[in-house]
């Protein structure tokens, strides 16, 4: 029998990351000489930045997408976790499931990220980052890299994500999504996306794993504990 596991996101989902990357966009942009509303930006945000910006200004920006780096590496000391952000990792883990990150974020924003979130090194079996993979969400291969480097059947794994980037990549690699309102996408485009539940933060999803898919997940797969 396959081990269940359990992919993070992390930008907007065990983070508060979403509205720093929107403020860096829209000064990136500006310094590019591009005019982009942050309200469009915000849209996108969970898209890899090779697509987002192509997206938003129908050509590529090296100057652009350099310019977001720079502005988020000033924005990284205000990066907080989410309440329960390492708590809900840890439980998922002590509950029997691989433990695995995916995100469109690179290593060194990752870092950052990790380092708000706390000590959870031990309840991590694998990550993937941006730099690991060729494209980024929506494209698949960051949830493609999840399943080949961590050994995961599509069918035991659940994706916990917070935008449509994260499951219009998931359901091309076949894998279920449960929606997590922090990143600032309404309940509804999450659900019309197709994901399978939503919570409105990691948190609800702790208090309530019990009865939500990945109690499910790990009743047909794992041990139930």
């Amino acid at each position: 029998m396959a081990t269940p596991a359990v992919i993070f996101d992390v930008d907007g989902t065990l983070v508060d990351t979403n509205y720093l990357h929107t403020l860096a966009w829209a000064r990136g942009f500006r310094e590019a000489g591009e005019t982009v509303s942050m309200s469009a930006i915000h849209r996108l945000i969970g898209m890899g930045s090779d697509q987002l910006v192509e997206e938003l200004v129908n050509h590529e920006s090296e100057e652009a997408s350099n310019g977001h780096t720079a502005q988020f590496e000033k924005l990284m000391p205000e990066i907080e976790p989410f309440p329960c952000a390492a708590e809900i990792l840890d439980e998922v883990h002590k509950r029997g499931a691989k433990v695995v990150l995916a995100s469109s974020a690179s290593e060194d924003e990752l870092d950052a990220m990790l380092e708000a979130i706390g000590p959870v090194d031990g309840s991590i079996d694998y990550i993937v980052k941006k730099d690991d993979v060729d494209e980024s969400k929506p494209a698949p291969d960051i949830f493609r890299a999840a399943i080949e480097g961590a050994e995961l059947d599509p069918a035991a794994s659940l994706v916990v994500g917070d935008t449509v980037w994260d499951i219009e990549a998931a359901k091309k690699c076949d894998l279920r999504v449960v929606g997590i309102l922090t990143g600032g996408i309404s309940r509804q485009e999450l659900e019309e996306a197709g994901a399978v539940a939503v919570y409105e933060d990691v948190a609800q999803l702790l208090r309530e794993l019990d009865d939500s898919p990945i109690a499910e997940l790990l009743s047909e797969h794992g041990d139930g504990k």
